[in-house]
């Protein structure tokens, strides 16, 4: 729940493009005094964009924990991989649709996409180490009863 107030924090004013440049221009104009703004604009929208990608997969990751800890929630993992997407994709949407109330920002069926893109990258991280953390249960079951 913490993670989601971040996110709809950073829906505000607060993270729109012109804030964000106030910090990354500089920069960016640091690093190369003689970068061009098309270059400039470029990767601000690249950093943007990834911060979507990123802060729903991390969404993602905190979720799965969430549902698959639980003792009354033990899901399969199908189940769950679908139950994490689809409160993603709820959220995303929600979220873009708080922006548009907000005067800088704007709802983007985009971001949207790179949002559950996100999603999609931490249920497939979330998974691979829930089967790995299987194989490695299982096969210290198999040492246990051998001993």
């Amino acid at each position: 729940m913490i993670w989601m107030g971040v996110i709809f924090v950073g829906s505000t004013d607060l993270m729109s493009a012109q804030h964000t440049s106030r910090f990354i221009v500089p920069f960016l104009r640091w690093l190369d005094p003689h970068i061009s703004w098309a270059a400039i604009n470029t990767i601000h929208t690249v950093i943007r964009k990834l911060g979507h990608v990123s802060e729903y997969a991390i969404l993602t990751l905190l979720l799965w924990r969430a549902l698959c800890s639980g003792p009354t929630l033990r899901m399969k993992t199908p189940i769950l991989f679908g139950a994490v997407l689809l409160t993603c994709a709820v959220f995303a949407v929600l979220d873009e649709f708080h922006q548009s109330f907000v005067r800088s920002r704007t709802f983007s069926d985009r971001d949207v996409l790179l949002d559950g893109a996100g999603a999609f990258l931490g249920a497939l991280i979330a998974a691979a180490f829930a089967q790995r953390a299987k194989r490695t249960n299982a096969r210290n079951e198999l040492v246990d009863a051998r001993l």
